[in-house]
């Protein structure tokens, strides 16, 4: 049985359709590349391994280079239709530069889109990725639908540290999808729930409407409770214990008044008890009827023409390295791109940055010494100074 799931999984890997794989092993990837000319001010992407790495050119991507910049590059994908298919979208991020504000995600597109003016309103099928601002921290997953771009209703969290984490899109024929980052589902469904790219299935009833008699009131006044006579006591009096001070002139200072304090007799406004209320029948629910506007769906997920993909970024600190990318119809051949490139690096970033982190510590830890020995040295030195010029003044 062990030798038959390998021969399947062989078998799946084999027959996947790899529309799209960049792995920027070298400068080549320029010329797949296009750089948008909508702009003449886009920031450049540079290859770069960045500071942690396994192998150096398996693990280089591309990285944004330039401060308070926009971004904009774009690749031919083979031409494709989703129908019937599964779609895979997954490429790695690293915020090496510990980033503050600005997206890291990919824009899929059809084919007939202009690479050279590729753009922030470029239309797009898919957009998927993170996008960090201050407190914002979320991976974008939008789905165009009718000529209108819809945000996912989930809130998904995405990696704000300064390691490289990978992320994947898979868009399932049974309108399911799936969020993973670092090969863990973080998000799942289905996609009419979580996306509104549909009208509602019901509605209110435009012609209900709530009785004049219906009372949502749980609880009313009793009736028959009464304030008490002595109950209306005014909320300040004359401070009894204030006396007129001896210089105080009528005349000159005008007729002299105590000082207003509070009175103690004070009760507040008079409220009535409450009592369950007789007549009580629950909050009205407007009843629903079916949305005649609705109209079911099954193939949301289908996209007839995928062609491009594209990184259209604004970025405040530069510094993101993107890398891995691959758009295919294989959650199997998925697995085995990030095993052969993401799990490579991770292991070995992971260790070469705990490694600086903590060489880091000690050379602060080394420093903060220093500086308190030196602080020391320097009080002893002043109280030495002192004690001899007591000894001076005696003399």
């Amino acid at each position: 049985m062990k030798c038959v799931a390998v021969l399947l999984a062989i078998v799946a890997v084999v027959s996947a359709e790899v529309y799209f794989k960049e792995e920027f092993n070298d400068d080549s990837w320029e010329k797949r590349w296009v750089q948008s000319k909508h702009k003449d001010d886009y920031g450049e992407f540079k290859l770069s391994s960045g500071k942690y790495f396994g192998d150096e050119k398996r693990d280089q991507g591309i990285k944004t280079s330039q401060d308070a910049k926009f971004y904009s590059r774009a690749a031919n994908v083979q031409s494709f239709t989703n129908k019937g298919k599964t779609v895979v979208i997954q490429f790695t991020a690293k915020h090496e530069q510990g980033i503050d504000c600005g997206g890291g995600y990919v824009k899929v597109m059809r084919s007939d889109v202009d690479l050279a003016d590729f753009h922030g309103e470029t239309p797009y099928n898919v957009m998927f990725g993170p996008d960090i601002c201050g407190p914002t921290k979320k991976v974008h997953v939008i789905f165009s639908y009718k000529g209108k771009n819809h945000l996912i209703k989930k809130d998904i969290r995405c990696k704000d540290d300064e390691l490289t984490h990978l992320y994947t899109l898979i868009l399932n024929p049974d309108n399911t999808y799936e969020v993973q980052i670092d090969g863990e589902k973080v998000e799942g469904g289905d996609l009419e729930a979580d996306w509104d790219m549909l009208p509602a299935k019901k509605i209110k009833d435009p012609d209900a409407k709530k009785p004049e008699d219906w009372d949502e009131r749980e609880y009313i006044d009793d009736p028959e409770d009464t304030k008490p006579e002595d109950w209306d006591k005014p909320e300040h009096i004359p401070d009894p214990d204030a006396k007129k001070p001896d210089d105080w002139d009528d005349e000159m200072d005008g007729e002299w008044e105590p000082p207003m304090v509070d009175n103690p007799e004070y009760k507040g406004d008079w409220k009535p008890k409450q009592i369950k209320n007789p007549e009580y029948k629950g909050k009205w629910i407007h009843p629903e009827i079916d949305n005649p506007e609705y109209t079911p769906d099954d193939e949301l997920y289908l996209y007839e023409n995928w062609g491009a993909i594209g990184f259209d970024l604004w970025q405040v600190k530069a510094g993101t390295i993107f890398d891995n990318v691959l758009v295919t119809d294989s959650t199997d051949e998925a697995k085995s791109h990030a095993a052969e490139t993401f799990e490579q690096l991770r292991d070995a970033e992971k260790k070469q940055k705990d490694k600086a982190d903590e060489e880091a510590r000690k050379k602060l830890e080394e420093e903060e010494q220093k500086r308190k020995e030196e602080e020391e040295t320097k009080k002893d030195e002043k109280e030495d100074e002192d004690e001899t010029d007591e000894g001076h003044d005696e003399l």
